[in-house]
């Protein structure tokens, strides 16, 4: 008897033809993003990459990779897959920008229980779209259907970017000394982090689609707002100004990441009261009866970047945060 292997495995629940479609439709999206050090083409088992050298002296590579979380959750039950794509992009973008590093290219992993071609792609054209605003080449992932694992609507993804800095250039905070400053670049909300508590305290007394008052917006408009990315900012502060540190403020709040850059010896001393988090954070705060500390050891409280400087690079700092329209603010020191 003769068995039709790709049926056979569609009736595990695979769809082979349905991966093939999305193949097609996600491969303009990718390509819109190439540039002349990409060599490869979408489908090929590996992503090719040519590094242009000339202008380092001693380049590193700095790579990162990283999830969204259970905001997942939110975009599948709003049936609103595009920007869940810009999150995961600009939070890995983030990540090594605060180490000095300019983004080279990024991989997704598109993960789900039965794959729907028009969801991926989505989900992709998300990718790509960040990727394009962050300057960096999408040149490659995995889509995996993987039934009995997911439910058949869920899906998961995880992305891998890599970048390059100047060895001599890395910004890892060693430099940090008693009495330099922290300036924080605001958030737009909860950007990746602590949807899990955002989740269970919100979703208990408030519908997705509902309006509230207080936030100016549906619930669900407001916890899908786009992860900010910083690389223009951070970009333009490294031509200018000599920063000490970084931090992308994620999971674990500000005193969390900053401290992961300070030197042995010192600590963080944030002034909360200096600025108002969103609304947002506070109406989790009351829905759940949340502690304020347990607050701000999961939550970003308004601040997505913290940057560490010298007292004398203040005024510079505000100008330049100003004239590239970024809210920054005083929120603490190091003592």
């Amino acid at each position: 008897m003769e068995i039709n292997l790709s049926e056979t495995y569609k009736s595990a629940g695979v769809d082979i033809k349905a991966g093939e479609k999305t193949v097609q439709k996600i491969k303009d999206y990718a390509k819109n993003t190439f540039n002349k050090n990409v060599l490869s083409e979408i489908g090929l088992f590996g992503g090719f990459y040519e590094l242009e050298l000339s202008k380092y002296k001693n380049p590193v590579l700095v790579s990162s990779v990283d999830g969204v979380g259970t905001k997942l959750k939110i975009a599948i039950e709003m049936n609103s897959h595009e920007t869940i794509g810009q999150d995961l992009v600009n939070h890995c973008v983030n990540d090594i920008a605060v180490c000095g590093a300019e983004p080279l290219f990024f991989l997704d992993y598109f993960a789900t229980g039965k794959l729907n071609p028009n969801v991926a792609a989505e989900v992709i054209k998300g990718f790509s779209i960040a990727c394009k605003e962050n300057q960096c080449a999408l040149i490659g992932g995995e889509t995996a259907e993987m039934p009995g694992l997911y439910n058949e609507s869920d899906y998961d993804i995880s992305g891998t970017i890599v970048g390059i800095v100047e060895k001599e250039k890395i910004i890892n905070g060693s430099r940090i000394q008693k009495d330099d400053l922290i300036v924080g670049i605001t958030s737009n909300g909860l950007h990746t982090n602590g949807y899990s508590l955002a989740r269970k305290v919100l979703l208990n007394k408030f519908e997705l689609n509902q309006f509230i008052p207080e936030l100016n917006n549906t619930l669900g408009k407001e916890l899908l707002k786009i992860h900010k990315s910083y690389l223009q900012l951070i970009t333009r502060l490294k031509e200018d100004l000599d920063i000490k540190g970084m931090a992308h403020i994620t999971g674990g709040g500000i005193v969390g990441n900053i401290s992961r850059i300070i030197p042995e010896g010192l600590n963080v001393k944030i002034h909360w009261g200096n600025w108002t988090p969103p609304p947002i954070f506070q109406l989790i705060r009351e829905s759940g009866n949340v502690k304020i500390t347990e607050m701000r050891k999961v939550f970003n409280m308004g601040i997505g970047l913290a940057i560490i400087i010298s007292p004398k690079d203040e005024r510079k700092l505000f100008e330049l945060c100003h004239l590239l329209s970024e809210h920054a603010l005083l929120i603490g020191e190091v003592v």
